[in-house]
Parts: C-alpha cells; sequence; structure tokens
C-alpha cells in the first residue's frame, strides 16, 4: 500500500513535495482508515485545485515513476528517457535531474524507493528496507554508476551491476536477474499501483475481464450498476476477432481506427479483438407487463459506458491490494455517482483488501459536510504561486477546521487557497 510519495524538480513542482496516505490525528470516519505493518493508512484521498495549478503535474510525477520502472527492463543502450521534465521557469533547475520517491507497503515489508533522472540517465538511485524499526540499505547508487551494497550479497549483485546501464533503473535489472530482496519493491510497482488520466480510455484494457471471467463478472457489474440506480438487467457480450495479419499497413490502421470509434476492442498481435456489447434493460409496457430491450452500448450514457468499463477494476481492486489513481474522476460521472464509488472503497465490508483510491477533482459536492466523505487528512490542494509558477500541495490538515465547519463554503470562499480568483473586469 501506498505511504507516501515525493517529487522534486518536476514540470511545476520545483521544490521538494511530499503526498502522504499516512492517517493524522483524529478519529472520526474511521471506517476510512486501516492499519497495516502498525502503520494507519487512508483509504482514499482528493486533491483539488484550480485549472493550471498542478494537480495533473502531481499525477504526473507518479506516473512517469512508475512507468520507467515498468519499462527500465526493455531500455537498450544509448535510449532516452523520456517525459522527465524539470521545472522551467529557474536557472537553478532546468538543467538538473528530477527526483522521485515511494515509501510503500509490499508483502508486509515497509521500502522506501526513490531515483533521480534526466532524459539520458539515472544519476542516483536507492532502496531501504525496513524488516524491523530501523531501515536496512538494499543498495545505493550515486553518480550513476557507484554502487553500494550489504556486504552479504556484494558477491552477487557486483556481477548484476555490469548488466546495467546508465539508462536503466537497478531495482528492474536486480530484478530481472533473480535477487531476491529487490522482487518484492518492483512487482508492487509493476501490479500494485496503476494510474488513468482519462476514465474515457480504460475500456479498453478492462472489457476483456468479461471475456475471461465471463459470469463472475457480470454478476459484479450487473450488481454494481443496479446499486448506482442504472436500471440494467443483464448484458452479453461477444468477442469477435479479426485476423490482420496480411492486410498492408494503410489497411490495418484503417481497420483499427474504424473498428476502435465503434467498438471497444484491444490488439493481440496481428489480431483484432472487437467486443459486441448489448445491455439488457427490463421495462413496464403499457399493460404493466416486464419487457426486455436491448441496446448497443454505444447507445448508453456515457456515465453508464464509464461504470461499465469500471465495474472489472473495482472488482479486481475490492479483492486484491491495489493503490487506484485517477485523474479527474468525475469526469462524465454525476457527483452522486462519484459520491457512490469513493463510499465503496471507504466501505470495509466491500473494500477487503483495503485498497486505496487517489484522484484529483473539481467536485466540490464531495466536501459538503452532510456527506461524511472524508476526514480532514484525505482532502488535499494543489495552489500555484502567481510570480513563480511553482506548485505547492498541502493538506486540509494543516488548517485550523473547527468541527462541524462548512468545509465545501470554506473552499469556495477562498479559505483553504487552491481555487481561481475571477476578476470583475469585462474581457472586450
Amino acid at each position: 500500500m501506498l505511504i507516501e510519495f515525493s517529487v522534486t524538480n518536476f514540470k511545476s513542482f520545483k521544490n521538494k513535495t511530499t503526498f502522504t496516505m499516512e492517517k493524522g490525528i483524529g478519529n472520526e470516519y474511521l471506517n476510512n482508515t486501516f492499519n497495516i505493518q502498525k502503520i494507519s493508512l487512508l483509504k482514499t484521498a482528493a486533491i483539488y485545485g484550480s485549472n493550471g495549478s498542478g494537480k495533473s503535474n502531481m499525477i504526473d510525477a507518479l506516473k512517469v515513476a512508475i512507468s520507467l520502472i515498468r519499462k527500465s527492463n526493455v531500455s537498450q543502450v544509448g535510449d532516452r528517457i523520456f517525459n522527465i521534465v524539470p521545472f522551467a521557469f529557474s536557472d537553478e533547475t532546468k538543467n538538473k535531474p528530477s527526483e522521485f520517491e515511494f515509501i510503500f507497503i509490499s508483502n508486509n515489508v515497509k521500502y522506501k524507493y526513490g531515483f533521480s533522472a534526466g532524459n539520458k540517465k539515472i544519476y542516483t538511485e536507492y532502496l531501504y528496507a525496513y524488516y524491523s524499526q530501523k531501515p536496512t540499505m538494499i543498495f545505493e547508487r550515486i553518480d550513476t554508476n557507484k554502487y553500494e551494497f550489504l556486504l552479504e550479497d556484494k558477491r552477487e549483485l557486483s556481477s548484476i551491476v555490469t548488466k546495467n546501464t546508465d539508462n536503466k533503473l537497478f531495482l528492474a535489472t536486480a530484478t530481472n536477474w533473480n535477487y531476491s530482496k529487490t522482487k518484492d519493491a518492483y512487482l508492487w510497482f509493476n501490479d500494485s499501483i496503476d494510474i488513468y488520466n482519462n476514465l474515457g480510455t480504460i475500456s479498453n484494457i478492462f472489457f476483456s475481464s468479461y471475456d475471461k471471467n465471463n459470469i463472475e463478472f457480470k454478476k459484479f457489474t450487473v450488481k454494481l450498476l443496479k446499486e448506482a440506480d442504472i436500471y440494467i438487467n443483464d448484458f452479453n457480450i461477444e468477442p469477435n476477432i479479426y485476423n490482420l495479419e496480411n492486410t498492408s499497413v494503410e489497411v490495418y490502421n484503417n481497420m483499427r481506427d474504424f473498428y476502435n470509434s465503434i467498438y471497444y476492442e484491444y490488439p493481440e498481435n496481428d489480431l483484432l479483438k472487437k467486443y459486441n456489447i448489448k445491455i439488457n434493460h427490463e421495462v413496464l409496457d403499457n399493460n404493466g407487463n416486464k419487457k426486455i430491450y436491448e441496446l448497443n452500448i454505444n447507445d448508453e450514457s456515457s456515465g453508464t459506458k464509464i461504470l461499465f468499463s469500471l465495474a472489472p477494476l473495482l472488482k479486481n481492486a475490492f479483492e486484491t491490494k491495489k493503490v487506484i489513481i485517477i485523474d479527474e474522476l468525475e469526469k462524465s460521472l454525476h457527483p452522486t455517482l462519484v459520491e457512490f464509488i469513493i463510499k465503496l472503497f471507504n466501505n470495509p465490508n466491500i473494500n477487503k483488501s483495503n485498497s486505496q483510491l487517489i484522484f484529483t477533482t473539481h467536485d466540490v459536492h464531495l466536501l459538503d459536510n452532510d456527506l461524511d466523505l472524508f476526514r480532514r487528512d484525505q482532502i488535499w490542494f494543489v495552489e500555484k504561486e502567481d510570480k513563480t509558477c511553482i506548485s505547492n500541495l498541502y493538506s486540509l490538515d494543516e488548517f485550523s477546521v473547527r468541527k462541524g465547519e462548512n468545509i465545501r463554503k470554506g473552499y469556495l470562499n477562498g479559505r483553504f487557497g487552491a481555487i481561481p480568483f475571477i476578476k470583475d473586469n469585462i474581457i472586450l
């Protein structure tokens, strides 16, 4: 599970900025928290801020760091490291590497892992494991190619170092060469944390779940949609596979684009898998008799399609320990549906694995006190300084908020910052 993430010198975050899922003081809404390895963590967190404040940059920092870890093993000598973007509005930082650090729990062990990188190479990297209260150094890397290891593992790791390159992360290389002490940390990045910039694109990823586990996922999806007050009785999904091996590049791309615009699909080598999805609605006719009508999923609302796509993601999260990070969770979803999803994660009877949901949003409805959705430490703000263009991240927990104080009203009135101040001047 994620405990803490820090980023330095990346996009609008010039200074070291830390986001934490560790529970603060206060015993309100304890269902929103859980304990693991004697650490109290939060199940959900919302990040607010005006347009251009840097909310998406925080998500991008997570995404870039995790993507680099996952793809490190396939990097070739001399390959550039993409998407590393230092803070541009300072001579001090624009030519320096970006820095990323994660503190997390994998397989019941707490780890601290971090690295700094530019577009050409990794500068520093380190991994510590907390087998006890005191951290144990697994490895340290400075000046790109200078390493330190545990004395007992020095011989094994020294041989693995020769297989690493300037642009690769040693965490990935060591795991690839079967070093056991980096395996659980690497697998956490590979399997246990996922980021989605746009909910509208997740269908291509998750519709295959219905194909592989039809009955199990169908039951969950139908129940989820009914609980969300979307009247769906059942659905049918038929995968059709088209072999594009012998088609020209132009025909291949045209077919991919055409089917992707009409159906939900994903590629398997030269195979195009198309999902033809029919949704069953049970309605009453003029005589009060129940009738079933079929609609193609493309004729459903955007919110229904997104919830339909989200169902496999949610089911997987509630059954395995996952960290789900979503930029603009409310996109194409009614505020009550966003509220519904948050409550699913906070509900210990549903989210039995204590998976975590982190998201950015503009939806101030979620701040209403009457909803009882969040503790103070679950609400975060991002604000960009006008004169320096530096983004700052901070928690509502840093403010002296009275019990029962109207958080939504306070935010809209600018009490917590992270909101645009619109001038009354008329733009001609």
